[in-house]
């Protein structure tokens, strides 16, 4: 699986007048970690998907930022962002975003580390440097 080709930010920016004042300031919020970080995982402590992924990233050696929704003030409005994203009424966490783009959940990170795609990614976001 590839990265979406247009910055999923890009399109949720789209959607702005959509969305209400509080969400549209956790919005920027969002973008602005995920722009400002190579790797950026949303997720909750007890989730064992959001381990799996923070898992492999370690593994691969990267150090993401890790917003753990369930300890972060904020946490619901940003996952109610997050929804808005994944669009298609899906659980929105884990949801990784790499040099400022979306990557998707588990299944696509998971797909993109199995086909190869994953670390030439981390390396273009500047998160390795192999």
């Amino acid at each position: 699986m590839e990265v979406m080709k247009e910055s999923s930010l890009r399109i949720m920016e789209e959607g702005l007048g959509r969305i209400d004042g509080e969400l549209e300031t956790t919005y920027e919020r969002v973008r602005k970690l995920a722009s400002g970080n190579a790797v950026v995982v949303f997720s909750f402590s007890g989730c064992c998907m959001c381990h799996v992924v923070k898992r492999l990233l370690f593994g691969l050696g990267v150090g993401p930022t890790i917003i753990e929704l369930d300890e972060e003030k904020g946490g619901r409005e940003i996952q109610a962002v997050l929804y808005q994203l994944v669009g298609d009424g899906k659980q929105p966490v884990p949801a990784i975003f790499v040099g400022g783009k979306f990557l998707g959940g588990l299944e696509n990170v998971m797909s993109c580390h199995i086909n190869g795609t994953l670390v030439p990614l981390l390396k273009d976001a500047g998160a390795l440097w192999l």
